[in-house]
């Protein structure tokens, strides 16, 4: 095995992958990649099938370094860049780290949330069908935690032989409003703040997390109370609690929840909210079902078409490239007999 060995990194540094599903009845949170393009875009690069683990950056980067061997790597998301030992990476393109060389993978700079994709992924446990780490329950990540300096992560050697790829593709960046679909309990509210919801400017407070989005702006008034019998809970759910201030449920969201939930933020939209930084203003549109479908269906056949966007890297022929690619297959000595043909 390879040892992708963690120099440095933020506190927040986590594996993640799609999510575990198939137990929120049982109270456990889904979890997973805050932007799944993002991610994807990673893993095609190194030849990974778009939702497997990979190292997810919440606002700084880290720098890292390979033990036993060679690593074919990529990153994407946020406008992060990398360099090895100083040298720099052009965006969207896979690389190979050498043993004994350091990555430097700088901090995202226009969003909040970066991936670090290896070719094979790394050999770490899943807990529940997944490696996503999840930080209230500890669940997932390496060994329940996120990473550190210091910690090491398997890498399979047989999954390092691919060549360098870049991605030539047209990023679904999104502009204008988020879309979201009314409900499901946008009846407890008055008229005025369905209206105000959709109509008004809201901030993104600094309450903003992998959990949930506290956003600041105008009151929303129930009609009705606000406490409900609770029930479930999805991704991109608007809560209104009693300050009727609302908060947009994101990926490490509890299961259920006993405030009334005023609308929900389709999913299409929900990696462009989650790389939206606190300050940032934001709007709402109200869309109907057929919609938030289609655009469903464009994210899911986006990614699914990222490994024909692929192609080799090419490089200029430089004496540092060429030096690099140990193209001498042999000498011979000029003086001696096998030297003269």
């Amino acid at each position: 095995m390879i040892d992708l060995v963690v120099k440095s990194c933020g506190p927040m540094t986590a594996l993640q992958d799609r999510g575990r599903f198939g137990y929120q009845g049982f109270g456990v949170s889904p979890s997973g990649a805050m932007d799944r393009r993002a991610l994807a875009m990673a893993n095609a690069l190194v030849g990974n099938p778009h939702d497997m683990g990979a190292i997810e950056f919440v606002n700084l980067g880290g720098s890292f370094n390979g033990e036993g061997g060679d690593l074919h790597l990529a990153v994407a998301g946020a406008g992060v860049s990398a360099s090895i030992d100083g040298t720099p990476i052009p965006p969207l393109t896979s690389f190979v780290l050498k043993e004994g060389q350091s990555l430097e993978v700088g901090h995202p700079r226009t969003g909040t949330f970066a991936y670090l994709a290896v070719a094979g992924g790394v050999a770490v446990e899943l807990q529940l069908g997944s490696v996503s780490f999840h930080l209230r329950s500890r669940l997932g990540g390496l060994k329940g935690a996120p990473l550190q300096a210091g910690n090491r992560l398997l890498c399979r050697p047989e999954n390092q032989t691919g060549e360098p790829m870049q991605l030539s593709v047209d990023i679904l960046e999104g502009t204008g409003p988020l879309r979201v679909m009314m409900g499901p309990q946008d009846d407890y509210f008055t008229p005025e703040s369905i209206s105000l919801l959709l109509e008004s400017e809201f901030t993104i407070s600094p309450q903003a997390d992998r959990m949930g989005f506290q956003l600041t702006g105008p009151k929303l008034e129930h009609a009705k109370g606000f406490n409900i019998v609770s029930d479930g809970i999805v991704d991109g759910h608007i809560q209104v609690p009693g300050s009727g201030q609302p908060i947009v449920l994101m990926r490490d969201r509890q299961t259920a929840g006993g405030y009334p939930k005023i609308a929900t933020v389709i999913s299409a939209d929900l990696a462009r909210l989650a790389q939206m930084r606190p300050g940032a203003k934001l709007r709402f549109k109200a869309v109907g079902r057929d919609e938030a479908v289609a655009a469903a269906r464009q994210l899911k056949d986006w990614i699914a078409s990222l490994p024909g966007h692929l192609t080799p890297v090419r490089y200029s022929l430089t004496t540092e490239h060429l030096l690099s690619r140990n193209l001498i297959g042999g000498t011979v000595d000029a003086l001696s007999p096998a030297g003269h043909d």
